[in-house]
Order: C-alpha cells, then sequence, then structure tokens
C-alpha cells in the first residue's frame, strides 16, 4: 500500500467538514488558547506561497495546544473593504462586492486545500452589513465619548456636558483646541451649534480640517504609507496637500497607556521600539517668540506690523535658546502668508508648490537641504536678538507647534541647514564645538549665554523652564510626534458613517438605525468638492431628511479591523458586538501572528480601540493581542533569460526602434560580456557574438545594431535553473522562432532573490504544489524553509526532499507489497529512547516557534526507527500524535489503519519520560600502553573495581597484553580507560 496524498488529504478534509472537528464553543473545563492571524485581504491574485506561512505557523499551535488539553479558538476572516476592491471594479466595470466575493471563494478553496483548522463557522467578512453594524456601533460609542485626563479613561459625553454645565471647563482642559475656556454660565448661554462645536473639540472620533494626501486620480485621500516619491503606491498617481474635512479618532490621548501598555505584552524589542518611536514622546518647553516686522520690511509691503504676532514654538533643548541662529516653520504654517515679505513672495510660493508634492515620510527622510527664507524676523525673549525666520519642508506641520528654534552648534541638520544658506553660526558649548560638526551633548558648559554661562547644559534646562513661565512667555510642554488619525476616505467601499448633517451639526443615527447600509451604485467617480461618491446619491445621503444630511465619507480599511478578533468570539450574536460573557472566557488574543507592514498602523488603531471599549466597561481588558509573533518574507527566486534581438541599422534610422528583428536567448555569462562593451559598440557586441557562436545562423546573419535585454522569465516553467524550452514558447509565442542557445543540452537560467510579486512572474501559486506533493508536504516545506521571523528565498527544487521523508514515515507502516507491517510488540529501550528524546525535542521546539528545527527532528527521529527496524505500533501511535499539527491529513490516516476509533485530532498529546532518554552506560575507549585498541560500554555506576574486572577479562584486551603483567589500570570515569603494561 502505497502513500496516495491525492486521495487521503481530500478524504479527511471532507471528513473533517462534516464532522464539525473544529467548531468551538465555550468550555469551563479547559484553559482557553486564542490563536490569530493578521485579517487577509482577499486580492484578485489569490494566494501565493509566501502568504501561508503565517497561516500554518498559527495552524500548528493550534493543533498543538488543542492536543495538549486547550480549547482554542482559530478563526478566520476576511478584512473586504478598501481601496483596492474599488479601483477593481472601475477599471473592470465589476462591483467592489462581487469581485470581493469572487476572490474570498478563491481564497477559501486554496485554503481548505493546505488543511488549515479553522472554525469557518465563524467567519467574518468586513463588508457585510452584519458585520459593518458593529463598527458603525462602536464609532458612535466613540463619537459619544470623551478621555478624561483625571480619570485617565474614557467616559460619555453626557458626564462632560454635566461637568461644563457645573463648572464650564476649568477642570477639562480642551485637547483639540485648548484656547478654548468658559465658565458654567458661558455653556448656558452658547447656541446649540457652539456647544456642539466646543463638543466636537472633546469627542474620541471628530470631525474637523486637516491637511491630507489628496490624490485626484484615485478621488480619494491617501495615508502617508500610500505615498511614494509624491505619487499615490497604488497606480503612481500625482499626489498634493489639501486642506478636506475629514473624521478622526484622538488617539493621542491614548498615547501614555499606548507606551505603558507596551510593558504587560509580548511583543519583539524591535516592534516595541517602531510602535515607541512613532509615538515621539518628549519634554520640554513652549516658547512664545514675538515677530516684530523691520523698516525696510513695511515699506516693502509685509502684512506684518509690530506686536502683531507671536511664534509659537516647542523644544525639548530651552537649556540652548542663546544659541538659536534661525527659525524654521512648516510650509503649512498658518502664518507664513501674514509674514511673508513682499520680497520673499514668489520664492515662498514657489517653495510651497514643490513642498506639496511630497509625502510627511519623504520631506522626513530627504538628505538634501532646501529652504526658503520669509523676510521675517523673531525676537529672543531674553537678549533681544534679530532671529531670522526660514520655512523647509523637514518641519512638519503636525509636529509639536509646527517651528522649530534651530540651534546649529546643537543639532546636526540645523547645522548643515545653516552651512548651506551661509547663516552664522553662535557657539554656546565652548570647546564642544569645532565648528565642522554640531554637538547635541547635554553636559558641556554653557557660554555666550547669559545668565546660564557657567552652568551644565542639562541643568539650565530646569532653570529656563522656570524662567520663562515667570516671565509668562513658555510653559513646561510634554509632545507627542504622533497625530490624531485620519478615519475617513473619500471613496464608496467602505462603511458608511452613521452621522447625519444639519445646519453644521453632526448629529449620530440612532443605534435603532444600524446598519447603515451602502447603495448599490453604477458610478463610482467623485462627489463635488472633494466629497467621496456618495455624495451623487441625494436618495441615499436625504433618507433621513427629517434629520439632515447623511455623511458622505466612507471609514478607512482599518475601521473593521480594529476589532475583528473580538467578533470573531460572537460571530453571530444580532444584540451585541460580542457578549460580556463570551469577552471574558476568551480574553485576550493568546498568539497573534502576521508581517511587520501592520507594526504601526494597525496595531496602534486596534489597541487603542480595544483601550477605549474597555475604559467604557464593553469589554474586561485592555490589551488586544498578549503575544505578536512576526513572520518573514518568503521571498521570490526569480528567473531570467537573456536576450539579443538583431536589426539592419538602416530600418533602425527611419523607425528609431531597435527592437524586434531577429532574435537569440544567449548564456547569462555571454550577457555579463556583452553589458562590458560600450552600448555604442554594436560590432564589438556582434564581433563577441560571432567569434563565440560561428555556426549560430541567426548570428552569421545578424544586423549590425543589437540590443540586449534581461528579462524575467515565469519561474514555474524552469526546472531548478533549466528552462522549459517548450513551455518557454508556449508562455511567450512571440519567441517561436528564436534561437535559444544551450550548454549541454540545457538553456540554464540566471537567478536573483527578490520580492515575490506577479510583475517578477516568480510567485508559485501553492495549489499547483499541494497538487503534485500533497498538503502535508507543503506545509512541513514551508516550516523547514527557516525560522518563521526571518525573510528566506522559495526553492521548489528543495521540496521533495519533505516529500519523500513523508514516504519513508509511510513505510513505517506500511510495506509495498507486505501491506501493514506494525506490530504490537513491545518496544525496545532504544525504541523508546528514540521516541522519547523527539517528544521532548518536538514539544520545546513547538512551544518556541521553532517549527524549522521541529521538522529537523521528525525526519532525524523517522530514520533513527528505520535503523532500528522499528514497526512498534506502541511507538509509531505516539508519533503520530506529535506529526499531528504538522502534516494532519497523513497523520489521520495512520491513526484510522493503526485500528484507532476516534480522531487523531483529539488524542492527548505524549508525555514525555525523562527516565527514557537517561544514559545508564558509556561506550569507554580502552587504550593499551597509550593505543587505542578497542572500546567496550559499561554501566555509568560500575566501581573502579568493577571496571578492572570487566576490562581485563575481555579476549581482545587479553590479546594486546601479551601476557604481559599489568602495571597499572587508569580509569577516568565517564571518558576512558588506558591499561599499562
Amino acid at each position: 500500500m502505497e502513500y496516495n496524498f491525492t486521495q487521503i488529504e481530500p478524504k479527511w478534509q471532507d471528513k473533517w467538514k462534516d464532522d464539525g472537528i473544529y467548531k468551538v464553543n465555550i468550555d469551563p473545563s479547559k484553559p482557553k488558547y486564542y490563536v490569530l492571524d493578521m485579517f487577509p485581504y482577499p486580492s484578485g491574485a489569490g494566494l501565493h506561497v509566501g502568504h501561508p506561512l503565517g497561516y500554518i505557523a498559527s495552524d500548528i499551535v493550534s493543533r498543538f495546544k488543542r492536543l495538549k488539553g486547550y480549547n482554542v479558538l482559530h478563526p478566520m476572516g476576511f478584512d473586504a473593504f478598501g481601496l483596492p476592491a474599488e479601483q477593481y471594479a472601475i477599471e473592470h466595470g465589476i462591483h467592489p462586492k462581487k469581485s470581493t466575493e469572487t476572490n474570498i471563494s478563491n481564497f477559501i478553496a486554496q485554503l481548505t486545500k493546505i488543511g488549515f483548522c479553522y472554525d469557518w463557522d465563524r467567519e467574518v467578512r468586513t463588508c457585510e452589513p452584519a458585520y459593518y453594524k458593529w463598527t458603525q456601533w462602536i464609532f458612535l460609542r466613540l463619537f459619544n465619548s470623551f478621555y478624561n485626563r483625571q480619570q485617565q479613561k474614557s467616559i460619555p459625553i453626557t458626564e462632560l456636558i454635566k461637568a461644563f454645565e457645573n463648572k464650564g471647563n476649568a477642570d477639562h482642559i480642551c485637547p483639540g483646541d485648548n484656547s478654548i475656556h468658559f465658565t458654567a454660565a458661558e455653556w448656558k448661554a452658547y447656541t446649540e451649534k457652539e456647544q456642539q462645536d466646543i463638543l466636537m473639540h472633546y469627542r474620541l472620533a471628530f470631525c474637523g480640517y486637516g491637511e491630507v494626501n489628496w490624490c485626484e486620480a484615485l478621488g480619494t485621500v491617501l495615508a502617508n504609507d500610500e505615498v511614494v516619491n509624491g505619487v499615490s503606491e497604488r497606480g503612481g498617481h500625482p499626489v498634493v496637500k489639501k486642506k478636506l474635512r475629514q473624521w478622526y479618532l484622538r488617539i493621542t490621548e491614548y498615547a501614555d497607556r499606548l507606551l505603558t501598555g507596551l510593558d504587560t505584552i509580548e511583543f519583539s524589542e524591535a516592534m516595541k521600539e517602531m510602535q515607541t518611536n512613532w509615538i515621539g514622546k518628549s519634554s520640554g518647553a513652549e516658547i512664545s517668540f514675538e515677530l516684530r516686522a523691520m523698516s525696510h520690511e513695511q515699506k516693502n509691503g509685509s502684512q506684518l506690523t509690530a506686536h502683531s504676532s507671536q511664534l509659537l514654538v516647542y523644544t525639548t533643548r530651552p537649556d540652548t535658546i542663546f544659541g538659536v541662529d534661525f527659525m524654521v516653520v512648516a510650509p503649512e504654517h498658518e502664518l507664513i502668508e501674514k509674514i511673508t515679505t513682499a520680497e520673499q513672495k514668489e520664492a515662498v510660493e514657489t517653495y510651497i508648490t514643490y513642498v506639496k508634492s511630497r509625502s510627511d515620510r519623504e520631506r522626513q527622510a530627504e538628505k538634501k537641504i532646501t529652504g526658503c527664507f520669509t523676510g521675517a524676523y523673531a525676537i529672543n525673549p531674553f537678549d533681544g536678538r534679530e532671529i531670522p525666520v526660514w520655512i523647509s519642508e523637514y518641519v512638519l506641520a503636525g509636529y509639536g507647534t509646527g517651528a522649530i528654534m534651530a540651534v546649529p552648534c546643537g543639532d546636526e541638520r540645523d547645522f548643515k541647514f545653516a552651512q548651506h544658506f551661509n547663516i552664522p553660526v553662535t557657539n554656546i558649548i565652548g570647546d564642544a564645538f569645532d565648528g565642522t560638526e554640531a554637538n547635541a551633548t547635554k553636559d558641556a558648559i554653557l557660554s555666550n549665554s547669559d545668565f546660564l554661562d557657567g552652568m551644565k547644559m542639562r541643568d539650565a534646562i530646569e532653570v529656563v523652564i522656570n524662567k520663562l513661565e515667570a516671565m509668562g512667555i513658555g510653559k513646561r510642554k510634554v509632545n507627542y510626534k504622533m497625530r490624531d488619525a485620519a478615519f475617513s476616505r473619500q471613496r464608496y467601499w467602505g462603511e458608511p458613517f452613521p452621522i447625519v448633517w444639519k445646519d453644521g451639526i453632526a448629529y449620530p443615527l440612532d443605534e435603532s438605525q444600524l446598519p447603515l447600509e451602502l447603495p448599490d451604485v453604477e458610478s463610482y467617480s467623485p462627489g463635488p468638492e472633494g466629497e467621496g461618491p456618495l455624495a451623487n446619491i441625494p436618495e441615499w445621503t436625504n433618507q433621513f431628511s427629517e434629520k439632515g444630511v447623511l455623511e458622505t465619507n466612507t471609514m478607512p480599511g482599518y475601521a473593521g479591523s480594529s476589532w475583528y478578533f473580538l467578533r470573531y468570539m460572537d460571530p453571530h450574536n444580532d444584540k451585541t458586538f460580542c457578549d460580556r460573557t463570551i469577552s471574558d472566557y476568551w480574553n485576550q488574543v493568546d498568539l497573534y501572528i502576521g508581517g511587520t507592514e501592520h507594526a504601526v498602523g494597525h496595531l496602534l488603531y486596534s489597541r487603542m480601540w480595544t483601550k477605549a471599549l474597555y475604559d467604557l466597561g464593553h469589554i474586561g481588558f485592555d490589551e488586544p493581542f498578549r503575544k505578536l509573533l512576526n513572520q518573514g518574507m518568503i521571498q521570490g527566486s526569480s528567473r531570467f533569460v537573456y536576450r539579443v534581438q538583431f536589426k539592419n541599422i538602416d530600418e533602425v534610422f527611419k523607425t528609431g526602434d531597435i527592437t524586434g528583428g531577429a532574435t537569440i536567448f544567449i548564456p547569462e555569462n555571454d550577457y555579463h560580456k556583452l553589458i562590458e562593451i560600450s552600448v555604442n559598440d554594436n560590432k564589438g557586441r556582434i564581433d563577441y557574438l560571432k567569434n563565440k557562436y560561428p555556426s549560430s545562423k541567426v548570428i552569421s546573419n545578424a544586423g549590425n545594431a543589437i540590443s540586449v535585454t534581461r528579462l524575467h522569465v515565469d519561474v514555474n516553467i524552469v526546472d531548478g535553473y533549466e528552462l522549459n524550452k517548450d513551455e518557454f514558447v508556449k508562455w511567450r509565442p512571440e519567441y517561436a522562432n528564436a534561437e535559444i542557445i544551450l550548454e549541454d543540452g540545457k538553456y540554464i537560467c540566471g537567478s536573483e532573490v527578490e520580492k515575490m510579486s506577479k510583475s517578477k512572474f516568480n510567485t508559485v501559486n501553492p495549489d499547483t504544489l499541494v497538487e503534485k506533493f500533497g498538503a502535508d508536504t507543503f506545509r512541513m516545506y514551508e516550516m523547514f524553509l527557516g525560522p518563521v521571523d526571518q525573510s528566506k528565498p522559495w526553492d521548489t527544487k528543495g521540496i521533495e526532499g519533505v516529500h519523500r521523508f513523508l514516504k519513508k514515515l509511510w513505510r513505517l507502516f506500511f510495506d509495498e507489497t507486505k501491506g501493514k507491517i506494525w506490530t504490537d510488540a513491545a518496544p525496545t529501550a532504544e525504541e523508546l529512547k528514540v521516541l522519547h528524546r523527539t517528544i521532548k525535542k518536538i514539544e520545546d521546539d513547538t512551544e518556541r516557534y521553532s517549527f524549522n528545527t521541529a521538522v529537523s527532528g521528525f525526519m532525524i527521529c523517522v530514520n533513527e526507527l528505520s535503523d532500528l527496524k522499528c514497526h512498534k505500533k506502541e511507538i509509531l501511535e505516539s508519533l503520530l500524535i506529535l506529526i499531528t499539527p504538522y502534516a494532519p491529513h497523513i497523520a489521520e490516516e495512520l491513526w484510522q489503519q493503526l485500528g484507532n476509533s476516534g480522531s487523531v485530532l483529539n488524542a492527548s498529546y505524549p508525555l514525555f519520560n525523562a527516565a527514557y532518554v537517561t544514559e545508564t552506560s558509556k561506550e569507554y575507549p580502552v587504550s593499551i600502553n597509550g593505543k587505542m585498541r578497542t572500546s567496550l560500554t559499561i554501566a555509568l555506576d560500575a566501581t573502579e573495581e568493577q571496571v578492572k574486572e570487566i576490562v581485563l577479562a575481555n579476549e581482545l584486551v587479553q590479546k594486546w597484553m601479551e601476557d604481559k603483567p599489568l602495571k597499572k589500570l587508569i580509569f577516568v570515569k565517564g571518558k576512558m580507560i588506558n591499561v599499562v603494561v
């Protein structure tokens, strides 16, 4: 009986589905374990072999924990809203709902073939009204809440209104505009519109105007990480800065809790550092600098008049205030138009136009120094020095106050800026500054600093802050780099906001009116004035006309993914998003697996939503994910062919086209040789080929114009590195008449490790491999490639070795001619040692996610049992349970063949017994007069007298002693024996 995976795997997949074996419910008698994969987006391309890496890892852990007695929750669903589906709809004339459903069906079919243990009864899709009803519901919780800084938690906005009615906002500084101050009497006197405008500055989900990345071609706002080099990552369309009305989440209120929460969860140190840097907490001072117009500026038409404006600057180094040589404000700063002189107006406007095409990420990463002088000056409050005010892209409007005081002697970026624009540098740190590079020390002794002279810099920080506060021109301030999260898109395919607008006031829909469903549309074109496509459907926007007009923006892609882990716990509940008793049982996700591309955005948003829901009493924990495992990337191993095309030079001059003509494909070495010859030396290149391949018809008849190109070739028509010529011509029929130059009868492709993508033809469809080798082979090979958290190249060639291993495992149970060969005989001590050594290794490796070494452990075990000719049922049964998480189909088949009635998926994990692997004897090398002559296995607890007796009685030892008398026997316990005669 052979190992026939093509019959075994679908048989058990169908059986498990019919039996509902993966269905899970609350079971208080067992400890729970919640394993979750990061929410996949179902693209039309389907899965390639890189995608299942994390899924296989989570599946192994889920099955392992189940065998260990845990009640395991392992669900799957789809993050189905977002820009890609809508763009696909626009380009192909297919409704995004239909294309998304098709993609999901394909994903499910692919996942099923690999044999994952998902409880599909719990599947969720963010685009289904039954799901996004609760996304809208949570949004309303955020809209109707504010962050109480005294209690350090979110509470209902009704409590804030009560506080306003009693004391005004004296106890609640306005987070959205800290200039807002009012008494209880003033609050009561405000109109409804004035009150609601103030409340909007407090709400956790709020609406406001802000600078956004606007892409006209896509008709939407893009996040910073969706913009690359001034164009959209998707489609490469131009992106500009634009002020639009947007919804935001006040995540900044949670900044401190997001930081401290990192100490309570198991994320990698690299991940914690990324989140810490993104939050960017710093301490310092806010300083108000007077902006004073100079007489020559007033003559030139500056709008700035004396004492008319103040420039607010945030700095972490107030001790350096006497070293400020210029100010830099963000190009978006509201004061720019006011302070720019007529003389500088044109230059400033040109510079701002340039900056508008740049994303924040690009601006921060830019190495080139750019900037423009406004013509205005700030006044140092301590010595009255005039400080020129510049604008530069390296200062962002969203961080601090959008303005910095530049101290070139202490900051390298400021120093390079000063050098570039010939701005004089003041030295306030004496010998610590050598004039060639900045020194950011806090330990230098200050000089040229008036009342701070002679003081250590770090000691001067408090002195300056106290003086600023005493003068009323500054205050102590904690700042964060993180900005409030933009929470709206001007698109169709997203969750509608349950908000109506009337007289400029945002009113929430009643919960009974949820879900607010998307209408069916035929056109996805943007609405007027940057509004979303929903603005073009008045019958939809006016459906609650008695209340107002519906919001026409939709929520961003991360809305549904910020809380999906909670819905998996209670997916069919139509009364609440998740019953509290159920979330109390499943609690945090115990293991969350996914790529680092979601390291900041998704994880921070999900952590914030969890904390808000916890504050409001809807769940009992405030961190969503207890442990995070970031999988590495499976990279594509690309293959290349090297094309040479010849053309008559006269034809090239006529058409300007060098492509076409006679074509050959040459070996990689020849390609590199041709590249070394100047591109202008056509004759030299052709002569090289004629000398190398005199028998080639194409080359011998070559024209005198030549183009040399490296082309990606589909890796699926390459065996290792050997090109399948027939399949290549089927794939690219335009090369049917091309000559392919072979080496030893083969065309050997070039290779390079790159990102796996369709454009590079280096994706491998897992369906193909599962069909050829089976799901169990595919699963184990993905794990065998290397550590799960590291990137590694894919190489299909290596999968055959894992397949041979599974066939060898099968042969421990079946002989191709004899049939079943297992016995009920008692195992030997050596067989038990192999088994229990494997139990220990696999358990330890799986617990620490070292799946690649576990696969190696299985291979060693099967080899050792094969060498021992072990076919004992007692040994093999335990081995099957061990391998179940990794190769469940073959394990289930052999488990049943052994005569077991229940499923191997429900078996109990074998217990390790150290007694079986404890060494009781030692093989000692035995030397005669220092020369090793033989070896003897002796019990470890044997005494020296017993050892002497055993050694001297051995025939081989007696032979080498040659009847000579024993002088002495040297015995080093556990190491060696030397007989001296």
